[in-house]
């Protein structure tokens, strides 16, 4: 039988990243769900053939969940998801929403700096594998998680310290897009280029001529931590 995996997105529908291609290319059945835009969350507790679940980023924040109702949902299915100790990878947003829902905090630097662009982020001691040496990777964003009770710190950066944590073994949020390829990431830069003047924001020319430099060992480590995520 086919295992499934479910890709819960903000707000776009169906992607077409590196994370969702690598997973078909495994063998894996991806099933996309955008509650965004009115899509259901199945009951973790009522499905066994999803061996898996992928959350994205998105333009919303962690905190919205008092104005935006599927933010709340989100934020209670992953709690129920990770609960029932299923295999979990947050992505930026994602990583987010699974610290809200284990009760920590999510919130903007206290200097208004921002993650826009490939940023070196460093392995701490704990990595253990996950991340061998330091790496450029992929970011947008302006906000950043706390560490959730119980939570191994695996990368750490310059700007916003928490990079990546580990939950048990097959429970992860990373604050970076190992999943947006270059293409991606020019049409990012084309849609929200008004973010590119805010403080650390790297400008459209570094990003692009960063990518031949940084996507392809990005890549790399991308394939090899979803063939280590998903091996039980």
């Amino acid at each position: 039988m086919t295992k499934k995996i479910i890709l819960i997105d903000h707000p776009v529908g169906k992607r077409d990243d590196r994370a969702s291609r690598m997973l078909s290319e495994r063998g894996y059945e991806v099933h996309w769900v955008s509650p965004g835009r009115g899509d259901s969350l199945p009951d973790p507790a009522a499905i066994s053939d999803y061996v898996g679940a992928v959350v994205y980023g998105g333009p919303e924040s962690a905190n919205d969940d008092r104005e935006t109702p599927y933010i709340a949902q989100e934020i209670d299915w992953v709690g129920r998801w990770v609960a029932a100790e299923k295999p979990y990878l947050g992505i930026c947003l994602g990583a987010q929403l699974l610290a809200r829902s284990l009760g920590a905090k999510v919130s903007r630097h206290p200097e208004g700096a921002h993650e826009i662009g490939y940023v070196e982020v460093q392995p701490t001691q704990a990595a253990n594998g996950f991340l061998g040496a330091p790496l450029h990777v992929y970011q947008w964003h302006k906000e950043g998680f706390e560490l959730p009770e119980g939570a191994e710190l695996l990368v750490s950066g310059s700007v916003f310290p928490n990079q990546a944590y580990r939950l048990s073994e097959n429970i992860y949020g990373i604050q970076f897009h190992p999943e947006v390829t270059p293409e991606i990431s020019q049409r990012w830069i084309k849609e929200a280029g008004h973010m590119l003047v805010e403080p650390g924001a790297h400008s459209a020319e570094r990003q692009i001529a960063d990518s031949k430099r940084h996507d392809a060992p990005l890549e790399d480590w991308l394939g090899g931590f979803l063939d280590q995520w998903l091996k039980s």
